[in-house]
């Protein structure tokens, strides 16, 4: 086997969500395998860091500003992508949010801000990418789910809510582009510490229980994710569609500490 095939010198990624957690890790880890890049945030200013960062590595970046929850937005933000690089081969659809609050709390606005993020952002924005794609006759969509994809948690049912949908929705996707040579996955973390769930850390005792039920025995670490989403970017995933790869140190399997 050629490592060739995880190459990705040459490819345009963009990647959604990239002014902090995951995303910019997910986005470093393909301008490390050779992919440009088109990076988005809800605003410039947020990406000027990261962007320098990124042309310090010797890849191009482009940052452009797009709020998922605006149809025109999307459109724009895709547009220009393609414009700039005149091809878009990758998608990282990984723009999202939560809303932390027992179910009998939860409002009509947060439930419209959750689901219209992850779930039918994540839509809109994967079929902007995939018309670009169609032609060309070649695409990688990742899409970003949580161990939530598959699993129902208490505090935070909107977002598992949209999770679950991204999963339906990858597989309806890969069913519908497959026959225009574009894979359609979802790269689904387990619990990783990032800004989003810092507050959940900051608790030792629920960071002691959540760890005894990892089976790793320990939680998920950025670069944890690297050779998962070059993979799924990559020739080396050509046959592979529809699934979803859970990278969760086997939480998902159900697994307890052992007691006899």
């Amino acid at each position: 086997m050629s490592l060739n095939l995880f190459n990705l010198t040459g490819k345009i990624a963009i990647v959604t969500g990239a002014s902090r957690g995951l995303g910019q890790y997910l986005a470093r880890a393909l301008a490390l395998a050779g992919a440009d890049l088109v990076i988005t945030s809800r605003t410039l200013e947020s990406l000027q860091e990261f962007t320098a960062e990124i042309e310090s590595l010797g890849r191009r970046v482009l940052p452009l500003a797009l709020d998922v929850g605006n149809h025109q937005s999307i459109q724009e933000m895709a547009e220009a992508a393609y414009s700039h690089y005149g091809k878009i081969d990758i998608l990282v659809n990984n723009a999202g949010c939560n809303v932390r609050k027992p179910a009998v709390d939860v409002s009509w606005d947060d439930w419209n801000l959750v689901l219209n993020t992850n779930l039918r952002g994540g839509f809109f924005v994967a079929q902007a990418v995939a018309k670009k794609m169609i032609p060309a006759r070649y695409g990688r969509i990742i899409n970003i789910g949580s161990v939530t994809t598959v699993a129902g948690y208490a505090g935070i049912t909107p977002y598992c809510a949209s999770r679950g949908g991204v999963k339906q929705m990858t597989m309806s996707l890969a069913d519908d582009w497959g026959q225009h040579g574009i894979t359609v996955n979802c790269l689904a973390p387990g619990w990783f510490k990032t800004a989003q769930t810092k507050v959940l850390y900051d608790n030792e005792e629920w960071v002691d229980y959540l760890i005894d039920r990892i089976p790793l025995k320990r939680v998920g670490q950025p670069h944890d994710l690297d050779g998962t989403v070059i993979f799924l970017a990559s020739d080396a995933s050509a046959y592979m569609t529809g699934q979803t790869l859970l990278i969760d140190g086997g939480i998902s399997t159900g697994a307890t500490k052992a007691t006899v």
